[in-house]
């Protein structure tokens, strides 16, 4: 059983608030930065607040979540989507099923955050993309001891064999972009 999942109200992960304080079109424009993207799998899709806005692009959106609530949730977003039950841990897909494996606020939120990482290498033909909460206290998000410290990031994403990677500082996160 996942240990780390969301139970709170739904209505909250779409409020205006969070979904500015996380910048989604800027984050969606840095994914698909420099790559051609066709498919795209949001881990841990929640609602499918990121989904939604890769599939607005045109891509084909699909997305995975611990919660069993969820999938049914983002349907209603994403009407053409594909959406599962399932952990960041154990990818129900097979290997390079994914131009893009996105991973939205969620790592730091897995049991085993390296497991998690390998996996999204597993299912991505081209790239993973990260978003996390700095590694600082901010009066929003989790405590600081539920946050990622990024030398440990780092070496997660070398031991889950990246070959390059990249972060961008925003306004309240952290953006990695990780090519396979």
């Amino acid at each position: 059983m996942h240990e780390k999942r969301f139970e709170g109200d739904m209505a909250r992960l779409r409020a205006p608030e969070r979904v500015e304080r996380l910048e989604v079109q800027r984050v969606i424009d840095l994914s698909l930065e420099g790559e051609e993207i066709t498919r795209v799998l949001d881990v841990g899709t929640g609602t499918g607040l990121f989904a939604e806005s890769f599939s607005k692009r045109g891509l084909e959106a699909s997305g995975v979540d611990a919660n069993p609530e969820m999938p049914s949730a983002a349907l209603q977003f994403v009407p053409g989507g594909n959406f599962r039950q399932g952990t960041a841990e154990a990818l129900p897909y097979p290997d390079g099923s994914f131009d893009l494996v996105f991973l939205g606020l969620v790592l730091h939120e897995s049991d085993d955050p390296l497991k998690a990482l390998k996996e999204a290498r597993r299912v991505a033909g081209k790239r993973v993309c990260i978003l996390e909460w700095p590694y600082r206290d901010q009066p929003f998000g989790p405590p600081l001891a539920h946050r990622i410290n990024p030398e440990k990031l780092a070496g997660w994403i070398q031991k889950a064999g990246f070959r390059k990677w990249k972060s961008t500082d925003l306004v309240n996160t952290i953006f990695y972009q990780l090519d396979v």
